[in-house]
């Protein structure tokens, strides 16, 4: 049985390169001391050091039992690049997948961004209330999330962060990274999603899918794709995993 997320988990602003250092981790690249190093750098004090040290470790160094395998692969194929777009992918993937309440927030900002290429922050406030309820802790969190998608090259904060304005989005061209994020979004949704609409996911707005997927998917180890009548197709996880 797939243990339940936390509601909200992702409640700390994290750095790209702090992904970055501990997916080399993982990797068996590097060692802890270059993560601890970029985190003094940083300036955390104890508390917050721990609390970072908590979402890294379930982003890459220690994932959750039901995501070891997604977060090894991921860590395999995206070792080998200095490309902070790739790395981003895996950054991405792994907090969708990790933190649910990530996702909701990437999944409003995708939606609201997707027409005129911005919005408003209180409207993605309004949205993740809804959901999550109109507490303290849930502004805080949403505004960690915000702060981690603008370090990641997805958004840029504007009129003194009350705005977002969508960046270009990332084409991605390695198959290998396309299906791992693919993954990662099937694992954020927990359901198929239509072939015909991945280019579109709002979970995964900062990226660019415009790779045959049909093949691309059909190609993976964990990915199948199935056919409801004539002209309806999706993707899902392999049943066996």
């Amino acid at each position: 049985m797939i243990p339940t997320a936390p509601q909200i988990g992702f409640d700390r602003f994290i750095q790209l390169d702090w992904v970055t250092a501990a997916l080399k981790v993982r990797a068996g690249m590097a060692s802890l001391d270059k993560l601890n190093e970029l985190l003094d750098v940083a300036g955390l004090g104890k508390e917050a050091k721990a609390k970072t040290r908590t979402k890294l470790n379930a982003l890459a160094l220690e994932p959750r039992a039901d995501l070891v395998d997604l977060i090894d692969r991921g860590a395999q194929i995206f070792k080998g690049t200095e490309d902070p777009g790739e790395l981003a992918v895996f950054a991405w993937g792994a907090a969708i997948a990790t933190y649910p309440y990530f996702g909701k927030v990437a999944e409003f900002t995708g939606r609201l961004t997707s027409i005129q290429g911005d919005c408003a922050v209180s409207e993605i406030h309004r949205r993740i209330s809804e959901v999550y309820g109109d507490r303290e802790v849930t502004k805080r969190a949403t505004q960690a999330v915000i702060q981690t998608q603008a370090n990641w090259g997805a958004i840029e904060r504007v009129e003194n962060g009350k705005r977002l304005v969508r960046l270009q989005a990332r084409r991605l061209k390695n198959d290998k990274m396309v299906a791992w994020l693919v993954e990662s979004a099937l694992r954020y949704q927990q359901k198929a999603i239509s072939l015909a609409t991945l280019q579109s996911l709002a979970v995964i707005y900062p990226f660019v899918l415009d790779q045959p997927l049909g093949y691309v998917m059909s190609n993976s180890q964990t990915l199948e794709v199935r056919s409801e009548g004539p002209s309806n197709q999706f993707v899902a996880l392999r049943s066996a995993l």
